[in-house]
């Protein structure tokens, strides 16, 4: 089996975002939240822009600054409490200096004093981390296994409030444009990336809890949909079937991840190596994140791993989507953004997740 590192961009940094920079210390709960931004660029020119997201649409750097606050606004209103999550992951940010810009505006009294961001060379966007907590150990990952290559990497920071690890993993996988069948193989190609980070963090420190957050582009249900070898497969025999027939990967290798809806997650039809991912989609989670045809889809997510169901260090206490204004409209569906007069935020809305610490 041929595995290589395709080129990356990887950019993390320290930014004094207000006198809120330290970060606090031993906390009893702490708050991530995943957000596809929708195409958040910046006021420079760069060539490789979106057609409405350049000068000569009518972009400008005014406009991009306005949007800055509009987002930055915002934020602080996911918990409906004003108080801003301690790390955010956004999917679609041009590049590290628009973190840098977010953290240092109107969100600077919440102390957003690390950043790590990462895309492919010559993407329009990637993916990045504000973080009220120190960013360790970060890496972006990108591997091509038997000439599959995930078409966009893998960001993975650590976070240690109170001294206790948090692994998250931010992830964009493959749209459906192009075909459903077409480009599942890609989405396969970008779980095969994850799981096997997964079985590494597990073989090197087992206790540590992993969230996977981002737009994945495939719903919770997507096997009972279609009923194809999809990257996502519930824990189900008909779907452990199909998986089998479908891969020749070896362990640790394979191109899908398992969703459970036990606490802690379990995979009862796969083989043994093949980890389980706890999904909120049903139980906590309803509706969805994205509206497309008079439809909800399920496709942004938060997965975790079995360690936040141990009752001992960070644990699992509860998630949602963010369904309310100024993130939806009068009809509760996301307000897109629009580039042309301003409006809106975005065409995704947001998932937080709340975990506690037991001692």
């Amino acid at each position: 089996m041929k595995r290589s590192l395709t080129g990356i961009i990887l950019c993390i940094g320290f930014v004094l975002a207000g006198c809120g920079a330290s970060h606090p210390e031993a906390p009893s709960f702490f708050t991530a939240a995943e957000w596809n931004v929708q195409a958040l660029f910046d006021g420079e020119e760069a060539g490789n822009e979106y057609g409405e997201f350049r000068e000569s649409a009518g972009w400008t750097a005014e406009k991009y600054r306005a949007r800055l606050t509009t987002i930055s606004k915002a934020i602080p209103l996911m918990t409906g409490k004003d108080s801003a999550p301690d790390l955010i992951g956004f999917v679609e940010i041009e590049n590290s200096g628009v973190l840098e810009d977010l953290a240092k505006g109107e969100l600077s009294k919440h102390g957003y004093g690390w950043i790590a961001f990462t895309r492919r060379p010559g993407s329009s966007l990637g993916i990045g981390f504000l973080s009220r907590y120190p960013l360790l150990d970060v890496r972006s990952h990108s591997i091509t296994v038997e000439k599959a290559s995930a078409p966009r990497p893998v960001l993975e920071a650590r976070v240690e409030p109170g001294g206790k690890p948090l692994v998250f993993l931010l992830c964009h996988w493959k749209s459906k444009l192009g075909g459903e069948d077409a480009t599942e193989a890609q989405r396969r190609s970008s779980a095969r990336v994850v799981q096997r980070r997964l079985r590494e963090l597990k073989e090197s420190e087992p206790e540590t809890p992993v969230i996977i957050m981002g737009d994945l582009n495939e719903n919770h249900d997507e096997f009972y949909r279609r009923t194809v070898f999809s990257a996502l497969l519930p824990d189900d025999p008909d779907a452990a079937a199909l998986a089998a027939q479908g891969t020749t990967e070896p362990a640790g290798t394979r191109g899908f991840l398992v969703l459970s809806r036990e606490k802690p997650p379990v995979a009862s039809f796969f083989p043994e190596d093949v980890p389980a991912l706890y999904s909120p989609w049903e139980a906590e989670l309803s509706d969805g994140t994205f509206f497309y045809k008079g439809e909800w889809e399920t496709i942004d997510h938060l997965l975790l791993s079995a360690e936040l169901f141990s009752g001992s260090g960070w644990n699992f206490a509860g998630c949602k989507v963010v369904s309310h204004a100024p993130f939806t409209t009068s009809k509760g569906v996301p307000g897109a953004y629009n580039p042309k007069n301003g409006n809106g935020l975005s065409d995704h809305l947001p998932l937080l997740l709340y975990l506690e610490y037991h001692n």
